[in-house]
């Protein structure tokens, strides 16, 4: 199943996800379904609270064939060295800026089997997982951008908000739970 991805301006986006107590039926249901959504939209990361599920889980794929199912994600950075990556969200459509990240972390979760792993990551995988371990602690790239640059995208911010507030104004589905 497809889920409607929650865009800027959401109230879910902006809510610190809550644990996930039991990997169930249902949660591995819905991490199916945000990989098959993550997918469809082309993305290579997709977290819960952005398709209205307020839980602590991502799924992500940097293109290699590995799609990886993180639940309860904490995130170490392994070095002070940061890099600079132009990002783009699926819930901040049309805007990609620049974002300072550390280039190695360790990020310790449990995967879909409820088994622990504990992993070293750098580079492109590195930005994915703590770009979508952002969205859990209800933070967006775009608060992470410098204040000039922000400045620059504001306006479309703006618009994007009142464009989603409108819609669901007018009814457009809410299947946050």
């Amino acid at each position: 199943m497809i889920y409607e991805i929650k865009k800027y301006g959401e109230a879910v986006l902006r809510e610190v996800a809550q644990e996930v107590e039991n990997i169930d039926n249902e949660i591995l249901e819905i991490l199916d379904n945000m990989v098959e959504t993550m997918h469809e939209a082309k993305g290579v990361g997709l977290a819960a609270p952005q398709v209205g599920i307020s839980k602590r889980m991502f799924v992500c794929d940097q293109g290699d064939g590995v799609v990886r199912k993180v639940i309860n994600p904490i995130i170490t950075p392994m070095t002070d060295k940061l890099m600079d990556f132009e990002e783009g969200c699926l819930s901040v459509p049309g805007i990609y800026k620049k974002v300072q990240r550390p280039e190695k972390i360790k990020i310790d979760y449990l995967n879909e089997k409820g088994e622990k792993v504990s992993e070293e990551v750098e580079g492109f995988l590195a930005i994915i997982m703590q770009h979508e371990f952002d969205h859990l602690d209800a933070v967006l790239f775009v608060d992470k951008i410098s204040p000039m640059a922000k400045r620059m995208i504001n306006k479309k911010l703006q618009m994007l908000k009142k464009e989603t507030l409108k819609e669901n104004k007018y009814g457009v589905n809410d299947d946050r739970k």
